[in-house]
């Protein structure tokens, strides 16, 4: 499986976890016009082949993260999706930055 597609599928399934997150909310448009269109809007990119995309999965990668852990520490009921979003995150940021990595660190071939 290439970074590509971890990166496709990860941020598909924090698209999923959103929607069931916020979903259940008694108004649940905005939550999840904030939280659900942006990793769905990011997939498409990514899927496209979108290096900017991958980019900037990378970059609200830090922001999921961020919220993730301040809804862990600080909403008990809500734990279980606030650690979804952190593995995801974390997957994305590395997904995101893997082909970068590669191309830095491979070895140049001496003729």
């Amino acid at each position: 499986m290439s970074a590509r597609q971890v990166l496709v599928a990860a941020l598909l399934a924090l698209t999923g976890v959103f929607i069931a997150w916020f979903g259940q909310q008694p108004s649940p448009l905005a939550e999840l016009l904030v939280f659900a269109l942006p990793p769905l809007a990011l997939a498409a990119g990514a899927l496209r082949g979108s290096r900017r995309a991958a980019f900037w999965a990378g970059v609200l990668a830090l922001a999921w993260f961020s919220h993730g852990i301040m809804v862990a520490y600080s909403r008990p009921g809500e734990r279980g999706y606030a650690v979804a979003e952190l593995v995801l995150a974390i997957v994305i940021v590395f997904a995101a930055s893997l082909p970068g990595l590669r191309a830095r660190f491979a070895r140049k071939r001496t003729p």
